[in-house]
């Protein structure tokens, strides 16, 4: 195609951009592809510090924010929006006015493929639950000539869109690194799942951008609490965190078939 090729990373809060899709961000940024990235928060209430240091919610707002932007600007994002709901009320929002805020920019920067979050949120987490079903309303609206006519828009129709999906070797990697990812929700306890190997559809190699995708990482160091355990990683635990990258194709207008991909825009070249 003779346009230019477009990724954008619809997400939740500032560092899943860089813990969750950073190596894939920076291998497509290095190619030359446009990538973009929506954030609906700014992770207001990630504070992992002494309770009584808690700078608030516009105080950690702003914090986080000033990371997100490094983040972005090291894996040369070449734009960022933010939607501007408030982290852990996400999947409590009118999703009207949600999917019109997606809507808006997917119809102004025009993505070809659009990454989010699987329908189980990495860890059960409900923005990231909430972000995956906005996302993928929005994407049905953006297509929509009488919806997108209502906003002033002209319609985008995205071609491939897909989920972010944990394999075996990264959920241990991280689970190494991190330590269990888990929360308690409506009191019940939701932790990382692993996804089963065949239902991976698609696998990008970017383990020549890990230490690139590691600098991203440690601008949010309002959030690393092991961060000193982070720097001390080998070389190849940096590379399993950070360069590989499995995803599901939620559907594709161009390709199929039970073939492994290894480029989110097979089919568009």
């Amino acid at each position: 195609m003779t346009e230019p090729l477009r990724l954008m990373g619809i997400l939740a809060h500032p560092d899943d951009e860089s813990l969750g899709i950073g190596g894939t961000l920076a291998h497509y940024a290095a190619e030359g592809v446009e990538t973009y990235v929506v954030t609906a928060t700014r992770g207001e209430r990630g504070w992992n510090g002494p309770p009584d240091d808690y700078p608030g919610l516009e105080g950690l707002g702003k914090i986080r924010e000033v990371e997100l932007n490094g983040a972005v600007a090291v894996l040369g994002v070449r734009g960022l929006t933010y939607l501007d709901y408030i982290d852990g009320d996400l999947d409590r929002a009118d999703p009207r006015e949600v999917i019109a805020r997606i809507v808006r920019a997917i119809c102004e920067h025009k993505p070809q493929v659009v990454v989010t979050f699987a329908h189980d949120g990495a860890y059960g987490h409900p923005d990231h639950i909430a972000i995956s079903q906005f996302t993928t309303g929005a994407i049905v609206c953006a297509a929509d000539s009488l919806y997108t006519a209502a906003l002033g828009l002209q319609p985008h129709r995205v071609s491939k869109l897909y989920y972010m999906a944990l394999d075996q070797k990264l959920g241990d990697a991280y689970t190494a690194a991190f330590g269990q990812l888990s929360m308690e929700i409506d009191g019940v306890a939701r932790s990382g799942t692993v996804w089963p190997d065949w239902s991976f559809t698609t696998h990008i190699d970017a383990t020549a951008h890990w230490e690139r995708v590691w600098q991203a990482v440690a601008c949010h160091r309002s959030q690393l609490l092991n961060y000193v355990h982070l720097a001390q990683l080998t070389s190849a635990e940096h590379k399993q965190l950070w360069g590989n990258q499995s995803f599901y194709r939620v559907f594709s207008l161009v390709n199929g078939g039970r073939q492994r991909e290894h480029d989110l825009f097979e089919g568009l070249r």
